[in-house]
């Protein structure tokens, strides 16, 4: 039976202070959690009751156990994630300054296994069936990881929902340039794409809103979804724009906001809703982990975002 959402990319443990306001040089305390961009995306799916599977790799080390049974915790199939001897799985430190400013730390030395998928390893069925397939820039950014995404993709075919989060971070490239020639590359093997502004400019060239919704629509994008933070988001198809209102809450840490947003835009999809309504409904599950710590264990459930909804349009 196809699956509703499969990922392909990031995975590890996020190691997350229990103190706020304050430099990871004086956090006294942390928390353990599952993280991984794409990794996060699937435990969203699941929190709806999709059936969501992770392709990615771990460290043969007990983070790796560890990641492994929070998978299964959560719901998500494990059996496309391998352990690659001899490189540790991933750790992400950050620091919380509420209401914007959460510094990342990635260990991913001397590589990240998530980073290490071979090209014969990608689950031909799994991935051409699918009924979302979900991929990140970041998984782009070495091999054999990008020949990986590649060979899925041409399995897929450019099927409807085959989205790629634009997910841009410089520390894992080695230039802006080279990010843009990939990226621009891979937006023809996709037919949603999700991005903030910067993540545009660096995807299109394009920071304003409709002008990078526009240019990801002439790479043959058939949904741009452009986040803008506190503005709201864009979401653009070749027919019609719609803009969504920011939801303001008491943010906590900002970092799950984008993975919780990516699973609850793969369930409104999934649910055959108006594009409209899907963005809604993802921009609120993304406001949601905003007022959370954690990012795979916060992403909520449809009851909780529709509650939320219902009290703004109250409001």
């Amino acid at each position: 039976m196809a699956l509703d959402l499969v990922a392909i990319g990031r995975i590890g443990v996020d190691i997350y202070p229990l103190q706020t306001g304050v430099g990871l040089e004086d956090v006294e305390s942390f928390g353990k959690f599952l993280g991984g961009s794409a990794t996060n995306v699937t435990v969203a799916g699941a929190r709806y009751g999709r059936s969501t599977a992770i392709i990615s790799r771990t460290g043969d080390d007990p983070f790796g156990r560890f990641v492994h049974r929070a998978l299964q915790e959560f719901g998500v199939d494990d059996s496309h994630v391998r352990p690659v001897p001899g490189l540790p799985t991933p750790v992400t430190f950050c620091e919380i300054f509420p209401p914007d400013d959460f510094p990342l730390y990635f260990y991913r030395y001397p590589t990240a296994p998530d980073l290490m998928i071979e090209p014969d390893e990608i689950p031909a069925d799994v991935v051409r069936d699918a009924r979302i397939f979900w991929s990140t820039v970041t998984g782009l950014s070495e091999e054999p990881s990008r020949s990986a995404h590649r060979r899925a993709w041409e399995i897929r075919g450019r099927r409807q929902h085959t989205i790629i989060d634009l997910d841009y971070r410089p520390m894992f490239w080695g230039s802006e340039a080279e990010t843009t020639a990939v990226v621009q590359e891979s937006l023809q093997h996709c037919t949603i794409a999700v991005g903030n502004a910067e993540e545009c400019r660096v995807a299109v060239g394009e920071s304003d809103p409709h002008r990078a919704a526009s240019a990801l629509l002439d790479h043959g994008i058939e949904i741009a979804v452009v986040k803008q933070g506190p503005k709201g988001v864009l979401v653009a198809t070749p027919d019609e724009r719609a803009e969504i209102p920011p939801i303001t809450v008491d943010v906590v840490n900002g970092l799950g906001a984008g993975d919780a947003f990516g699973g609850a835009l793969c369930h409104g999809l999934l649910s055959g809703w108006d594009i409209e309504r899907t963005v809604r409904f993802a921009n609120a599950a993304g406001a949601l982990v905003c007022a959370r710590l954690e990012c795979s264990s916060a992403m909520p459930t449809q009851d909780e975002v529709e509650d939320l909804l219902r009290s703004v349009e109250g409001a």
